[in-house]
């Protein structure tokens, strides 16, 4: 039978499912209740999308050993891959009820409440995987994974219009990273909706100030915006500027609020001034090649409009991930390519591609 079992995984290791499968099966003729055997059978008849074969080589297998975790983790897998989540969950807890400890079934388990948007689990879950993890990289890794999850609880929260859940999960963000720019925007839209748009201000310059966050500072643009109130923004931008005087970015945000406000001699000149170091920054040429226009300089606006000629959306700023480097027209709390959290900075100079 050993050497049988030894002739099957070799021929699994060449991928060579048939003569893997004849070599199980004549074990099975000789010992019925070869438990690794049935193991086997399962997953090459899983590799083949037999779910039915596979189901009952591993249940079988269950019959014979029900504690054995090599098997609940096969039927997991085997759920998972059928799309039946909860049979999935099932198997991992029937893992956990043997060892709470077993962070293979804790991630699973995770990763299938993540899909069905469980948030409130993922975070209990969560914390049971700092508890277990042994180093203190991966504690590191799992404490920030941690925040996330408490983010997409409070966005979850808010988008059922809960707001008070929302509320606290954001604020306990911020009291362990003050720098999570997602809650500080989470927080914000929960004051919007509950009619307070002076506190969301106030709360948004005053993160502005302490982080220096240009994606705080844009969604402030945008609030003071529709609230009517452009000098209170100048205000703001100017103090930016006075702080950081070599930052293009906020010089940059200036001077497109003067463009978007018609204020066409203050913005060329704003813009004009920007020091871009050499790099290229589309996004700039094409408002500049606009002011340009405007001021009947049509020479120059052809220059500015070459330099941009790689322009896609007009003065919208696009995103990009500071972890994989994912670009994206749309601002998101995760980074929908690399899975992480607060990674999103306006990609002003085009260095960022993918």
């Amino acid at each position: 039978v050993q050497e049988l079992y030894s002739k099957a995984l070799n021929a699994l290791l060449a991928k060579n499912e048939e003569a893997a499968r004849e070599a199980l099966e004549d074990i099975l003729r000789e010992e019925p209740d070869h438990i690794s055997t049935l193991l086997r059978l399962g997953d090459i008849a899983s590799l083949e999308d037999d779910f039915q074969k596979a189901n009952a080589h591993y249940q079988r297998a269950r019959e014979l050993e029900p504690k054995r975790l090599e098997t609940l983790f096969a039927l997991d897998r085997l759920m998972e891959k059928a799309g039946r989540w909860s049979e999935a969950l099932r198997y991992l807890d029937e893992i956990l009820d043997l060892d709470d400890a077993n962070l293979t079934a804790i991630y699973r388990k995770r990763e299938i409440l993540e899909k069905q948007g469980r948030w409130d689990d993922v975070v209990s879950l969560q914390k049971a995987i700092l508890k277990h993890e042994h180093s203190e990289k991966d504690k590191k890794r799992e404490q920030h994974n941690l925040i996330g999850f408490e983010y997409e609880y409070g966005r979850h929260s808010l988008e059922n219009n809960q707001l008070e859940k929302a509320e606290k999960a954001f604020k306990n963000i911020l009291r362990t990273e003050r720098d999570f720019v997602p809650a500080t925007l989470g927080i914000a839209e929960v004051l919007l909706q509950k009619g307070e748009s002076e506190e969301a201000v106030n709360m948004l310059e005053k993160a502005y100030e302490s982080t220096g966050s240009k994606i705080v500072l844009a969604r402030l643009e945008d609030l003071l915006i529709s609230l009517g109130e452009p000098s209170r923004l100048i205000r703001i931008y100017r103090g930016g500027i006075s702080r950081s005087p070599n930052d293009p970015v906020t010089k940059f945000f200036l001077g497109k609020l003067f463009y978007r406000l018609e204020m066409i001699d203050d913005a060329f000149d704003t813009l004009s001034g920007i020091d871009t170091g050499g790099a290229s920054y589309p996004e700039l040429h094409l408002l500049v090649g606009n002011l340009c226009l405007r001021k009947k300089q049509l020479e120059k606006a052809v220059q500015e409009f070459k330099k941009a000629a790689d322009i896609k959306t007009a003065f919208r700023l696009p995103y990009c991930c500071n972890h994989c480097g994912y670009r994206a027209d749309e601002w998101s709390g995760r980074c929908p390519d690399c899975r992480d959290w607060s990674t999103y900075q306006f990609n002003l100079d085009g260095t960022c591609k993918r």
